[in-house]
């Protein structure tokens, strides 16, 4: 994402006079509202795992998935580059490309495998 575009968010934000409402514990809450919004798209969707047919809802429901990370990350003074590079390199340990590509275990459970 852009600063250009994290700058949009924030200006829409403070043109309304929004950020009084922005505390981490409401954006928190937000998120999660949001990603269930995202998730209800694929309930009793039966076989249609991808939801080609259902693409614009989930656009827009993970459009404001991000636009509230954008404001969590602003309210708790956290940049996301480095928030995310550091998620990355904390995953990349735990997730050895030796051990985990190609398996859907997680992590703890990855250190008993052998290497092929």
């Amino acid at each position: 994402m852009t600063e250009e575009t994290i700058q949009k968010i924030l200006q829409f934000r403070d043109d309304r006079d929004w950020k009084q409402f922005h505390n981490p514990k409401d954006l928190a809450i937000s998120i999660s509202l949001e990603a269930a919004e995202l998730l209800e798209i694929f309930q009793w969707s039966g076989a249609d795992l991808d939801g080609r047919e259902k693409m614009d809802r989930i656009r827009e429901e993970l459009a404001d998935v991000v636009n509230y990370c954008v404001l969590m990350a602003d309210a708790c003074g956290l940049d996301l580059d480095e928030i995310v590079q550091e998620k990355i390199r904390k995953n990349s340990e735990k997730y050895p490309v030796e051990l985990a590509k190609g398996s859907k275990e997680k992590y703890d459970r990855l250190k008993g495998r052998t290497l092929a």
